[in-house]
């Protein structure tokens, strides 16, 4: 899993029937201190975010599938969730 922020929107004509209904995201990995850390990915979206978001990622394909509720989905990285605030304990 990390941290990363939605940037863009990605739109598809043709889809796999897997993906019919799925949004599709880029989204930009953060660091620890919540600065750009990498390159944007394509991930996909059932949570409702959408761009400037701060979201959770999986970066996983068994895990993206139960977020899905579609063991066929072709996917790897999903929004797991919506980061409403991150609080970062620098004494430690």
């Amino acid at each position: 899993m990390f941290v990363a922020k939605i940037i863009g929107n990605v739109w598809a004509t043709r889809k796999h029937p897997g993906l019919k209904n799925a949004t599709l995201l880029l989204a930009k990995p953060l660091d620890a201190e919540g600065k750009p850390a990498g390159d944007a990915q394509l991930v996909i979206d059932n949570q409702g975010a959408g761009v400037g978001d701060t979201v959770l990622i999986v970066d996983e394909g068994g895990s993206a599938r139960k977020i899905l509720k579609n063991s066929k989905a072709p996917v790897r990285t999903v929004v797991a969730g919506i980061v409403d605030k991150v609080h970062i304990d620098k004494r430690g």
